[in-house]
């Protein structure tokens, strides 16, 4: 809680409706609530009552729907409380300008990029949570960064742990990192079993409770594959100082070997709190309600190497970073048709890695992103050739 004159500091927070969103807004609440924070802005989608309440709640400045069709009823639910209403892509890119110190980037896919870069060249402390915004304009994004000045605040566990265990003055000495993995429904899994796996099978995720799509890309092992990616970006890595480890307790989240032999692990119970909470106090470590660590009570910490005939998604990330330039977004762009593709049943599960290996091959040519819309124009490129090559595919 804030003390004496001090100011409280300006939070924004896109994509509050969202997991992360609402838990940010918990650990707020918990650290002191309107009394240590200024919420700036909040954002949300098509969630309007929900957002609505929250902006009331704590007495946030603005309120965007990213949608322009829910406009009227965010405004209807917002009327006579003072707090401005804004839409749609216009409306997320004057939310990036408003004065906020920091802002967590929690809205999903491609939508969160210009905002997000919007506010990292004002400045602003970044908070990232939104994936696309390294896996696509990796480049571009450090370099608002750098040039805006404020702090990239890594949120995902896997990277925030790499952020709490690695020594800023020991860079020089960093050998590797290591992203754990629960390894997800098909851990053990054959090739021949993975051939027949179901949307119904993918999405049962044996340690989480998320959406769709983001358990599907965790069974596939693709949302570990744009960690990957996004871990060279965040700590300057080269992408054979990246491993993967499959730990299925969940309780290791990663770790920093160095060449001294020292491998340094950041543990804690599965809570997304832990993250945001360092990431919203750093660098200082808050007083968070979460779950302790007993370590009588844990009984294995169990680890093996992925197989990536199995898991093609991880070798794929490593090709990506190989080539560079826009691949990061030609990847994730064609692995989204796929994954509809999927989720639709037109495709299988070990295709959806066929599918973007040979998009990423046709358009390993592109010339590097010089702004966002060489990046977006990759992933439109990338999307119509997966599209493409699935219809060909049907037809032949």
């Amino acid at each position: 809680m804030m003390t004496g004159n001090t100011a409280p500091r300006r939070l924004s927070i896109f994509g509050s409706t969202g997991s992360i969103g609402r838990n940010t807004l918990n650990v707020v609440e918990h650290l002191g609530g309107r009394e240590s924070f200024e919420i700036s802005v909040l954002t949300g989608n098509g969630n309007v009552e929900l957002l609505a309440r929250q902006a009331k709640s704590f007495g946030a400045g603005m309120a965007v729907t990213a949608s322009d069709r829910h406009y009227e009823a965010l405004k209807s639910e917002l009327s006579g409380s003072g707090i401005a209403v804004a839409s749609g892509k216009s409306g997320l890119m004057e939310a990036a300008e408003r004065e906020a110190d920091w802002v967590m980037a929690a809205i999903v896919g491609t939508a969160g990029l210009a905002p997000t870069l919007a506010a990292a060249r004002r400045g602003a402390d970044i908070a990232l949570a939104n994936k696309e915004c390294l896996v696509s304009a990796g480049d571009l994004f450090i370099k608002a960064i750098h040039k805006g000045g404020g702090k990239l605040l890594p949120v995902d566990s896997e990277h925030n742990a790499i952020f709490q265990v690695l020594e800023e003055n020991q860079r020089h000495a960093i050998e590797r990192v290591i992203l754990t993995a629960s390894g997800g429904p098909f851990r053990t899994a054959s090739l021949e079993e993975m051939a027949g796996v179901t949307v119904e099978t993918a999405r049962a995720h044996p340690n989480w409770s998320m959406g769709l799509k983001i358990s599907i890309d965790s069974a596939s092992m693709f949302n570990k594959a744009l960690e990957m990616i996004e871990a060279r970006h965040l700590f300057g890595l080269k992408p054979e100082q990246i491993e993967v480890i499959f730990h299925p307790q969940s309780i290791i989240h990663s770790m920093v070997g160095y060449t001294d032999g020292s491998v340094l692990a950041q543990l804690g119970a599965p809570d997304m709190r832990t993250a945001i909470g360092y990431a919203l106090s750093f660098p200082r470590r808050p007083n968070l309600p979460v779950e302790r660590l007993d370590f009588a009570k844990l009984a294995r910490l169990d680890f093996e190497a992925p197989d990536e005939r199995r898991f093609p998604a991880l070798r794929l990330a490593r090709l990506a970073m190989t080539r560079g330039g826009v691949q990061g977004a030609v990847l994730n762009g064609a692995k989204e048709v796929a994954l509809e593709a999927f989720i639709e049943r037109r495709l299988s599960f070990l295709a959806m890695a066929d599918i973007t290996e040979r998009v990423m091959d046709d358009l390993a040519g592109l010339p590097p992103a010089e702004g966002m819309d060489d990046v977006f124009a990759a992933d439109r490129q990338a999307r119509q050739r997966a599209a493409e090559l699935m219809r060909l595919d049907a037809a032949g």
